[in-house]
């Protein structure tokens, strides 16, 4: 628990700073694909902290779509505080960082970059060393010590299982569901635009909040907000370079 609350209060500073940053920002940052070798499309997440109203509904699919133990949460909900008396909220999936350190430090290549963008696991490879997962800046991944065997409460309300339950002793993380967009890539579909190609975190909230495209298309709705909005991601200092970038909420200029 003392972790957890620790890691908790982390995220709620992390929000603040990017809150007091976009409001004494003038210019709106230009964001480009990041540099180096990549893949066809660069799958990236816009989340605007204004929207969201911390229902918990991309906890729940995510359990459901993704067949995970209920004491494990891939995506979470952080409280971030008040502005103008309104809660205002941190959602927090894995950031699919560019220079992610959980990659560098897998000893067994369990952890990897697709050439999409998006970090993977190889559950099969992994030994559950969990330097993964203390490596992570953003508290990410959750380590699976007991097989999962019972019913899945989020099913079917929230979804059915696309993927196979990991086993036990492995850390687990968000995968940004992969299967749905492969699947709906081979479709002719698109990513962030038709829903049976897009994450079902992105699918089912109900305001809007999360926003999901390709950095590589500057038609995309991720791109289009990236140039007209200002962002901020966890972190960035540290030079992971997240592909989760947030829109903040900012305190409405009272009339004079």
């Amino acid at each position: 628990m003392t972790e957890n609350n620790f890691n908790r209060r982390d995220f709620i500073k992390l929000s603040a700073v990017g809150i007091a940053v976009a409001a004494a920002a003038n210019a709106i940052t230009k964001v480009e694909a990041s540099e180096g070798a990549k893949g066809e499309h660069q799958w990236a997440m816009v989340i605007d902290q204004a929207k969201c109203t911390g229902c918990d509904q991309c906890s729940f699919v995510c359990h459901a779509h993704n067949d995970i133990n209920p004491d494990i949460h891939w995506n979470k909900v952080l409280d971030a505080g008040e502005i103008n008396g309104k809660k205002v909220y941190l959602p927090r999936p894995c950031m699919h960082c560019e220079n992610a350190p959980c990659v560098e430090v897998c000893m067994v290549g369990a952890s990897y970059y697709r050439d999409d963008g998006i970090v993977m696991m190889d559950y099969d490879k992994c030994i559950g060393c969990r330097y993964c997962q203390v490596a992570c800046p953003y508290d990410a991944r959750s380590f699976n010590w007991e097989k999962f065997t019972g019913a899945n409460p989020a099913v079917p309300e929230w979804g059915t299982p696309e993927v196979d339950r990991r086993p036990r002793g492995v850390p687990e993380k968000c995968s940004f569901c992969y299967q749905t967009i492969d699947r709906g890539l081979s479709l002719g579909l698109k990513p962030g635009v038709d829903p049976d190609a897009t994450p079902a975190c992105v699918n089912v909230c109900p305001t809007g909040a999360r926003i999901f495209g390709d950095l590589n298309d500057p038609e995309s709705n991720v791109s289009k907000l990236l140039h007209e909005k200002y962002t901020y991601r966890l972190r960035e200092n540290l030079g992971t370079g997240p592909r989760v970038y947030y829109i903040p909420a900012v305190a409405e200029k009272k009339e004079a």
